[in-house]
């Protein structure tokens, strides 16, 4: 299978199994476009004459080398993937938030269920609990989250310093990281955080009449303002290490562009914009999907005009390996969640992810059982691009591993089922990723 891409009015093709990619001219675009409907190599040259027959012995070279049009060597019955172990867990050490974001998935940290703060005991297991299921793995990840995990400060605090007790003590390293809308950050919380968190992700949602209207406080103000002093506060303390700025986007602002510059213009370099996914009248449907790529397009100019005048900002989209990237399983079965990635409410209870919290049908047990439910468990490691509907015969299977299984299952009712308008935008991300990285020095 062969992809092929135009951007700005430059042309590339992508071997989908190989997962070369080929910078091509106008004649090569328009040979390849023929062949994948079908015609055959006569009937091309009859169709764009004695020019594309040049175009044509080059195909056919790298056709030969295993370099376009490479056949598919795994499939659903030979797939073979490593039994996994568990090496992360996201810890949802509030479930209660002091924003009221209109888009919140989590019901403002209630997770289906009711408010409360995980104690410390909980936590101390929820480490145990993944020491003891990482097997040989060494490096292993807990991610604190909400609601606003900042609510429960203290016991961030003891879940680190128990972790670094026991990582000593078990042989293992772990790579702690926090989720915040820094609505309420102290100097000792930023302190914190730069010390021991080894990423920090700040949900700002970009300029400040949008950021307000989707994120309000409790007493139905916007949080803009303060938000932005404390991220500053966070970000300015980072001193090199990882962080990401992520923001929203729904149906109230099409112009995410706009929204990611600014974010960039408010001082913060490493940005994330993802697509609502919900049923209120603010979700991104159908209609939709040509300005959202259009959009994409507009972000792709500006980024590479700002890396042109020095101003430059990562957007996690737009950041793509073509030499290496993750290995086989992560291409094909995805982050990992209800197999290697487990959410932890603040009673113990387990979970495939935090968008599963509190969802009884997806309840996989307490971090104090000796395992989890296998059952569920088999069902997310039987789920990959060869068992998700229409994922293995899509061009882009290998960058997005089928899609998020939550997204899937909150739009479709079934973790096999991907949501379509995600797919949209993601192929487009994909598609304006490899351009930039294939074209970058042509067009800067």
């Amino acid at each position: 299978m062969v992809h092929l891409i135009e951007f700005c009015g430059k042309y590339a093709a992508l071997d989908v199994e190989s997962g070369s990619v080929h910078a091509i001219d106008k004649t090569a675009m328009s040979v390849l476009t023929f062949k994948n409907a079908g015609k055959t190599n006569e009937q091309i040259v009859n169709d764009l004459g004695e020019e594309a027959r040049e175009a044509l012995d080059e195909i056919e070279e790298l056709e030969r080398q295993g370099l376009l049009y490479s056949e598919c060597e795994i499939s659903g019955e030979n797939a073979q993937f490593n039994t996994p172990v568990i090496k992360a867990l996201c810890l949802l050490v509030a479930q209660d938030c002091n924003l009221r974001c209109s888009y919140c998935f989590a019901d403002t940290g209630e997770y289906h269920g009711a408010r409360a703060l995980m104690d410390a005991e909980t936590a101390k297991a929820a480490i145990d609990f993944l020491i003891g299921h990482s097997g040989g793995r060494r490096n292993l990840e807990v991610d604190f989250f909400g609601g606003e995990p900042l609510m429960n400060f203290d016991v961030v605090k003891q879940t680190v310093e128990y972790g670094r007790q026991q990582e000593k003590a078990h042989g293992k390293n772990i790579r702690f990281t926090l989720t915040t809308n820094a609505y309420h950050v102290t100097d000792e919380m930023a302190d914190f955080i730069n010390k021991e968190m080894k990423n920090v992700v700040i949900s700002i949602d970009g300029r400040k009449e949008i950021h307000d209207k989707m994120r309000k406080n409790v007493a139905g103000k916007g949080s803009y303002d303060r938000v932005l002093e404390n991220a500053r506060k966070i970000v300015d303390g980072r001193k090199g290490q990882e962080y990401y700025v992520r923001g929203t986007y729904t149906a109230e602002n099409l112009d995410f562009s706009n929204d990611v510059c600014a974010i960039a213009d408010a001082g913060f370099d490493q940005i994330s914009v993802e697509p609502v996914v919900t049923g209120e009248s603010y979700a991104i449907r159908a209609e939709h999907i040509p300005q959202l790529k259009h959009e994409y397009e507009i972000l792709a100019r500006e980024y590479l005009k700002r890396e042109k005048a020095g101003r430059g900002f990562n957007f996690f989209h737009f950041m793509i390996d073509l030499n290496s990237g993750p290995c086989l399983n992560k291409r094909l079965r995805g982050c990992g969640a209800g197999s290697e990635y487990l959410a932890v409410t603040a009673d113990g209870n387990l979970y495939p992810c935090h968008q599963f919290a509190g969802m009884e049908d997806f309840y996989m047990g307490n971090v104090h059982d000796a395992d989890v439910d296998q059952g569920i468990k088999k069902m997310f490691m039987d789920t990959h691009v060869f068992t998700k509907k229409g994922c293995s015969e899509c061009w882009a299977k290998y960058y997005c591993s089928g899609g998020c299984a939550a997204n899937a299952y909150h739009s479709t009712g079934d973790i096999r089922k991907p949501y379509e308008i995600g797919c949209e935008t993601e192929k487009k991300r994909i598609e304006t990723a490899i351009a930039i990285k294939v074209f970058e020095e042509d067009l800067l």
